[in-house]
């Protein structure tokens, strides 16, 4: 285990997710898995993404930690207020914070067994 978090992912956000979606293939180049209405996973970018139906924001980074419990404690320590505590989602955990100056990240881990 490596208490080193590692960037991992980026979320875009899109009020037109299908509009979003179809300018990052054709300026890209990259490709899609569809989860839902409201979810895009992007391939072939050099990191994992994805588009999220909702309101236009500035990108989620999004850090790995092979230990989700003791990475809270770790930006909480550090000065980051929780905006949303830990929860499950398809293949894994996270929660969201945001750093003193008020940049929005989140940090995942893959599921529990």
């Amino acid at each position: 285990m490596t208490d080193q978090l590692t960037l991992d992912y980026v979320e875009f956000y899109a009020p037109d997710l299908e509009r979003e979606q179809a300018f990052f293939g054709a300026a890209f180049g990259w490709d899609f898995v569809e989860y839902g209405p409201d979810y895009r996973d992007i391939q072939g970018a050099g990191i994992g993404g994805g588009i999220e139906r909702a309101k236009a924001a500035a990108p989620l980074i999004v850090l790995r930690a092979d230990d989700l419990d003791a990475a809270l404690a770790r930006v909480r320590r550090a000065g980051a207020d929780v905006t949303r505590g830990i929860f499950d989602f398809p293949g894994g955990r996270r929660f969201e914070f945001r750093t003193p100056d008020g940049t929005h990240m989140a940090v995942w881990s893959k599921g529990e067994t």
